[in-house]
């Protein structure tokens, strides 16, 4: 399967699995049909069935192999059945993407214990069973692999009205760096990008909802613009080949210098 939009050379990912959570839309879907473009094999995996299998088709119509498999990333039966479905399916996993995420805007003093927690679960809770899975499985046979996290650069500055997800992707960034220190000596790395405003996303109307919000935020970005889900997409791949195989515990920004103006939502 070739594309000449890929960012990397074609056969990078040849005879390799990632798994995408969050696959079925926005910036799964993106990083699915890049690594896809780029030979390896893919599962994407959320809640949403008809969605992944929209995915898949489209892997499938270029030529690829890819495998849907509905699950909730909060439920750590159903991640390990999610791993074990793709190990049974393509014979290996090589990769993994902890892409599945919940976001909303909402004052904190009036933000419910189900909002939080439903949140919290999905990207913190949810990032961690899957990376203990995916790390045991590996450790266990002696083999290295690759986990990328996506994160929020509101991690680490200030995102008023998301302190559900900005907690939870801060705690997804302090993982992701003491995982790539924990488990370097098996030759796993753990990686992070922060995708700055990204436009035509299933976040995006959650993140700016009006046209004014959507300009305020346009006019916070110094590029000019919106990110574009294939650039994120073109980042994960990055880090995850061999091309950055020097690269552990890192946090990669793309975001057009978005989170240095302190202007997001």
């Amino acid at each position: 399967m070739t594309d000449r939009s890929t960012m990397l050379p074609a056969g990078t990912f040849d005879g390799q699995t990632a798994i995408v959570t969050g696959g079925g839309t926005g910036l799964g879907r993106a990083i699915a049909l890049e690594l896809a473009a780029l030979g390896a094999n893919v599962v994407v995996a959320s809640r949403k069935l008809e969605n992944l299998e929209a995915v898949v088709k489209e892997i499938e119509a270029k030529g690829g192999r890819a495998l849907a498999v509905p699950m909730d990333v909060r439920d750590p039966e159903q991640v390990a059945r999610t791993l074990q479905v793709a190990l049974e399916h393509f014979g290996a996993v090589h990769h993994l993407v902890n892409n599945a995420a919940g976001n909303f805007i909402c004052p904190a003093e009036k933000l419910s214990v189900n909002g939080w927690r439903a949140v919290v679960g999905i990207v913190l809770d949810g990032t961690f069973y899957f990376s203990q899975a995916v790390g045991r499985h590996w450790i266990g046979l002696g083999q290295g692999g690759t986990i990328t996290n996506i994160i929020a650069t509101y991690a680490w500055g200030a995102g008023p009205g998301v302190v559900h997800s900005a907690s939870a992707k801060a705690g997804v960034l302090a993982m992701t760096r003491t995982l790539a220190v924990e488990w370097g000596r098996h030759g796993i790395r753990v990686n992070a990008i922060a995708p700055g405003p990204v436009d035509g996303t299933g976040a995006a109307p959650q993140l700016w909802p009006t046209e004014e919000a959507r300009q305020r935020v346009l006019r916070g970005i110094p590029l000019g613009r919106f990110g574009e889900a294939e650039e994120i997409a073109h980042a994960a791949a990055y880090l995850m080949s061999p091309y950055g195989s020097f690269i552990s515990g890192e946090c990669l920004t793309v975001d057009g210098a978005n989170w240095l103006q302190r202007a997001l939502f």
